[in-house]
């Protein structure tokens, strides 16, 4: 995606330690300052540049949507007017049931990305969630690039956000200084066990997680999301996950951005044969977000957010009629992102006009009544439920709620 333009060329400027803005390419041998390279750093900017300028998608395995059909109503019986895609979600009003997904923070290039996001999310009256504030927890001089989204967003949704595999030491003190860092409304805890062991074994540590992941749900007043980042979540984990406490589940499916494939372009720019050679090997893993959504909604009456290849409203509207509560999307607001607020503005409108078209087109005049309309399921996504003996939308009863 835009392989025509480099990082540099999206924004122009480099940034020294002192924070002066330097246009690209004259930093000393076309190399960046030596502040920006220790690794959190370098691998967050990287992961920008390579989400812009390279495709790190899935190549062969969807989300699975294509195989969930909406049933199509030729007499609606409603005027498009009427509908109404407002929702709560963990005790916010949302124009609609859609929040930004955690992209990038910690770095010079994410504060303008982050504050187009956030006065979008102002805006629209939509979530947010920052990228991983690992850095920010660590050096105070990047706090400021995840601080603008509340500066740019003063009213809005927004989810702080911390890897599950940082909470190893100091579990309660990290998850309540990412929730302080940006006044948040919620704390995300992301799982992302392929990208880091794509990133190498020794970055791999997930021992002990659900008890970390108790300690820091107790240690902040706000809701807790658990996220994974592009592979799913099964039931089996979904299970194991509604234990600790946590307020919500974010599947973030298959069949949008591969991580894997991100760490193995990583690890072919630095000429690490193995680890790149294992990304490509891993690049398709993962539960379609369709049956991580359907696998989830089985086991808990929590609220869950679908995230992970959507691309379109009515990706949206087919996650909410099999169980999701609300939608999210990182990758199609990234390039936008770059450009302005006006930009990122325009791609999610698109899908809020998608998702009003397809409930006008099923009947349905409000968010409530979508959660409740027809659909059918055919192809792998049958194939899949029926070998894990899953009921589409078969929430479970109140009883069994944990």
């Amino acid at each position: 995606m835009h392989k025509d333009l480099s990082l540099e060329a999206c924004f122009g400027l480099i940034f020294l330690s002192n924070g002066k803005p330097v246009p690209a390419g004259s930093a000393p041998n076309g190399r960046l300052p030596m502040e920006t390279k220790n690794s959190t750093a370098e691998r967050k900017r990287d992961h920008i540049r390579i989400c812009l300028e390279r495709s790190v998608q899935f190549k062969r395995k969807s989300t699975w949507l294509e195989h969930v059909h909406l049933l199509h109503n030729a007499l609606p019986e409603i005027s498009a007017k009427e509908i109404k895609t407002e929702t709560r979600f963990l005790g916010a009003q949302l124009s609609f049931p859609f929040m930004i997904e955690a992209m990038t923070g910690g770095v010079p290039e994410a504060l303008e990305i982050n504050s187009a996001l956030a006065e979008s999310a102002e805006s629209l009256k939509v979530g947010m969630c920052v990228g991983s504030q690992r850095l920010a927890l660590e050096d105070a001089e990047s706090r400021r690039t995840f601080r603008v989204a509340r500066e740019k967003a003063p009213t809005a949704f927004l989810v702080a956000n911390i890897g599950a595999a940082q909470l190893s030491e100091r579990p309660g003190e990290k998850a309540a200084g990412a929730v302080e860092m940006i006044e948040a409304n919620a704390l995300s805890i992301h799982l992302n066990p392929l990208q880091e062991v794509v990133q190498g074994e020794d970055q791999a540590g997930f021992s002990n997680v659900l008890k970390t992941m108790e300690k820091a749900v107790e240690a902040v007043d706000v809701p807790v999301i658990v996220k994974e980042t592009g592979c799913g979540i099964s039931r089996e984990v979904a299970k194991k996950l509604i234990t600790t406490g946590v307020s919500c589940l974010d599947v973030a499916g298959a069949g949008g951005t591969s991580w894997a494939a991100v760490e193995s372009l990583r690890a072919e720019e630095s000429h690490d044969d193995s680890r790149a050679g294992l990304g490509r090997e891993f690049w398709d893993w993962g539960i379609p977000t369709a049956a991580s959504v359907i696998e989830t909604r089985s086991v808990t009456n929590l609220p869950i957010v679908a995230s992970g290849g959507l691309r379109t409203g009515l990706d949206l509207a087919k996650c909410l009629a099999i169980g999701a509560n609300l939608g999210g999307a990182a990758h199609p607001l990234l390039w936008p992102a770059t450009m302005g607020a006006n930009n990122v503005i325009r791609e999610i409108r698109q899908y809020m006009t998608g998702l009003r078209a397809a409930m006008f087109v099923v009947g349905a005049r409000s968010i409530v009544d979508l959660r409740r309309t027809q659909f059918l399921v055919t192809g792998e996504l049958m194939q899949w439920l029926d070998q894990r003996k899953i009921k589409p939308r078969g929430e479970p009863s109140a009883r069994k709620r944990k």
